[in-house]
């Protein structure tokens, strides 16, 4: 999964982000390109830190990211319908060998692109040989781990689960990888139905846990998403928990005997279920719950530079776009200020030119921590063109201080 994700991610981590930015006009919209952006990326992780950054930026409101992330749940389920149609039911673990020789070979002796997929193909078929060699491993474990071992099927036992499962996603930094073990050891009959979906439906609220880490020390915009986040998934976590008895009851129901037989299946469509119906619960109120988050985690950021976040330095372009917005902010303020000098009462209003300052400094020290080596490219435009416009600020305030009647 990680080889996967970091193929794809750097083959189209760049486009993925354009599509949050540009298709992301509401709440709804924000699911949808959620879900599709983390059904191809193939980690619900990536685009939840992705809007974030993009939130701490100023780069996106506060309702619109939240459609995202309620959608990146449902995106990425995906991954079990490939481990249960591909993976079980076609039994790809020997076939996609020569596929993952093909994609070692275009990592080795290509560059650029080309090897960025020969990464993600490599790792595409790495997934199946992994199933494979999970379900020889537990093969051997027959009679020896049976569900018997685990928590029994009752409250209590399905909590214990849900927190095993929750430590998983904790420890492998991959709902995914969990998801896809869980499904072998149902198929290999190591655990129950009952139990698979409750270490399911851990797994799926332990992906929280790297969404809050990227907010730690972040700005007011990228913590309230985090939280959401975590809030979002509990809520799910909490209803597909209700879910599961009338879940299996229904099955039984419609088709009696199926579960046992298509229990990977069912499984898989227990997760997306859940999800969907998540997200459909949810989206009416993304506005009420906005506002919610809003007073939960109230803005006591700088009026200037509350977009300046450390964390997005990881990232040059989100970054860049950090320091723009807040540029503009900082000129605006400048311009109305020496409107209101030149007698214009409309358009102009003084303001605190201590606190621009400080605001002009401390973006001068974020820009100087944006290292761009290769000297080319859109970003080292943006980058020097910004530089200037800072210097040119700079020489207006100059001017603006030399007024008598200034703050």
């Amino acid at each position: 999964m990680i080889v996967m994700t970091d193929g794809l991610r750097a083959l189209a981590g760049g486009a993925m982000r354009s599509v949050l930015m540009r298709f992301t006009r509401s709440p709804l919209s924000g699911a949808m390109t959620g879900a599709a952006t983390t059904a191809i990326l193939q980690s619900s992780s990536a685009t939840t830190v992705a809007v974030v950054g993009f939130v701490g930026a100023g780069l996106m409101n506060f309702p619109e990211a939240l459609g995202i992330i309620f959608g990146a749940n449902i995106g990425t389920t995906i991954t079990g319908w490939f481990v249960v149609l591909l993976g079980f039911k076609l039994n790809m673990g020997t076939l996609v060998l020569p596929l993952i020789l093909f994609g070692a070979i275009l990592r080795l002796f290509t560059h650029g692109r080309v090897a960025t997929i020969g990464l993600a193909i490599a790792g595409f078929g790495l997934i199946f040989v992994g199933i494979t060699m999970m379900q020889q491993g537990m093969g051997g474990l027959e009679n020896i781990v049976t569900p018997a071992n685990f928590p029994p099927d009752t409250l209590i036992g399905r909590l214990t689960l849900v927190a095993i499962g929750i430590l998983i996603t904790l420890i492998t930094q991959s709902s995914s990888a969990g998801v896809a073990a869980a499904l072998t050891a149902l198929f290999m009959g190591a655990i129950n139905f009952e139990q698979a979906v409750a270490l399911v439906i851990g797994m799926d609220v332990g992906t929280t846990v790297t969404a809050a880490m990227a907010t730690i020390g972040g700005s007011v915009g990228s913590r309230r998403t985090g939280l959401s986040h975590v809030i979002f998934n509990l809520f799910t976590g909490t209803g597909a928990i209700i879910m599961i008895t009338p879940y299996i009851f229904l099955w039984e129901t419609i088709a009696p005997g199926q579960l046992i037989n298509n229990a990977e299946v069912a499984l898989v469509a227990f997760h997306t279920s859940f999800n969907i119906l998540g997200v459909i619960a949810v989206l009416p109120f993304t506005n009420r719950f906005a506002h919610l988050m809003e007073k939960l985690i109230v803005d006591k950021a700088p009026v200037y530079t509350r977009h300046l976040d450390r964390a997005l330095l990881a990232d040059t372009n989100v970054a860049l776009s950090a320091v723009q917005s807040t540029v503009r902010d900082e000129l605006l303020a400048l311009l109305s200020h020496m409107n209101a000098i030149l007698g214009d009462k409309i358009t102009g209003k003084r303001i605190d030119l201590h606190e621009l300052k400080s605001a002009l400094d401390e973006t001068n020290i974020y820009i100087n921590r944006i290292h761009l080596s290769d000297g080319k490219g859109p970003n080292w435009g943006r980058l020097i063109a910004i530089i200037h416009l800072l210097d040119h600020m700079q020489r207006l305030y100059d001017r603006c201080k030399e007024d008598k009647i200034a703050p």
